[in-house]
């Protein structure tokens, strides 16, 4: 009786907890989108077309790499952290929260960080194309260069996130270490805590098959 009681609490923090989560990822995800789309727009008006080509490949850049941080989280496993954790090491504690908090920590890097840099990445694509168009190019010359710039886009942004994986799996406890100590300064040094501090994504299922 009492298990079952037990049950449907966990159950009922849950799912006020993955309510607070999407409520949180829309506000974060808007937040986001007008932060990029509004440095990215300011930016490409003030340089050059070189430069800008680097700025739109910084975008990519971004996707890619948060990209490889929602991969290796949930690929990664608790156990190595408990036991850096037990040593006391800076940043390991961050860690298990990561790995317990993978589907939290996925969903925000590889959907609303992976997904506002493909569309802003886009738009910053069609600012250059606007922009090349205004140089005095021909109609045909502006729509190759058009076509061979999403190629571009596309390429580096699968490209990217391909190899992005094989990374991330392969070095998943180095770079959920990474990311947990950098959170870890980050609390440390601007009292800036990122991750929920619940136990309820302990993920039991790897745990016991260690």
């Amino acid at each position: 009786m009492n298990s079952d009681i037990e049950k449907r609490k966990h159950k009922k923090n849950n799912g006020g907890s993955k309510a607070n989560w999407v409520h949180k990822v829309v506000i974060l995800a808007f937040g986001l989108s007008v932060f990029f789309s509004t440095i990215s727009e300011i930016l490409l008006k003030q340089v050059n077309l070189i430069i800008s080509m680097f700025i739109l490949l910084f975008i990519i850049i971004i996707g890619v790499f948060f990209d490889i941080i929602g991969v290796a989280v949930t690929s990664s496993n608790e156990a190595p952290f408990h036991a850096m954790a037990a040593d006391k090491v800076p940043g390991s504690k961050e860690a298990v929260r990561l790995v317990r908090n993978a589907d939290i920590v996925s969903n925000f890097c590889n959907d609303v960080v992976g997904d506002i840099c493909g569309i802003v990445s886009g738009a910053a694509g069609a600012a250059i194309v606007v922009r090349v168009a205004a140089t005095g190019f021909s109609q045909n010359q502006v729509i190759i260069f058009s076509i061979l710039l999403t190629g571009i886009i596309s390429t580096l942004t699968i490209g990217g996130k391909a190899l992005g994986k094989g990374i991330a799996i392969k070095n998943s406890k180095t770079v959920v270490y990474g990311v947990g100590l950098f959170l870890y300064k980050l609390k440390n040094n601007l009292q800036l805590d990122l991750l929920p501090s619940n136990n309820n994504n302990r993920r039991n299922g790897r745990r016991e098959s260690q």
